[in-house]
């Protein structure tokens, strides 16, 4: 039986709308903010499989209980409880589609881009990513497990 092209089609849709479906994340001390949804791309699956020399689309989605001039990213590898900084490619939050200064009450999207380097190792780790206010304070911090694969 061959499936009609609307099988297909819908079949297509429904992979497609798989792939961008919000992660399932930890919130590991959002104060003043609350996160509304996470997506990493592509990552149709956890772990996220990050593939070396790869980058990656963040895309956050949260409410600012606070008001703040600017805001920061943080970003970590977190093996062996221990927190290993991962440069990102722009921390600033104000550049990163979120419009400054930051309004209390007000929903953002804050979007960015996690480069893997080809020479990280192959192993898989929790990614924390942060984003902290004028006073340092947490707008949003979430976790995800991952696996870095070549």
């Amino acid at each position: 039986m061959v499936p009609s092209p609307l099988a297909l089609l819908l079949a297509l849709g429904a992979a497609a709308t798989a792939l961008a479906e919000p992660l399932r994340f930890v919130d590991c001390g959002s104060v003043d903010g609350s996160i509304q949804e996470v997506n990493v791309s592509p990552c149709p699956t956890q772990p996220c499989l990050l593939h070396k020399g790869t980058s990656y689309s963040i895309n956050v989605t949260f409410a600012s209980k606070i008001e703040s001039q600017g805001s920061k990213a943080k970003v970590y590898g977190e093996m062996l409880r221990m927190d290993v900084p991962f440069p990102i490619p722009e921390p600033d939050g104000c550049k990163s589609g979120i419009q400054c200064p930051i309004q209390k009450g007000h929903s953002y999207s804050y979007l960015n881009k996690l480069p893997v380097k080809s020479e990280y190792p192959s192993i898989k780790l929790i990614v924390k990513w942060e984003l902290v206010d004028d006073q340092e304070q947490m707008l949003f911090c979430w976790k995800i497990p991952v696996q870095i694969t070549s």
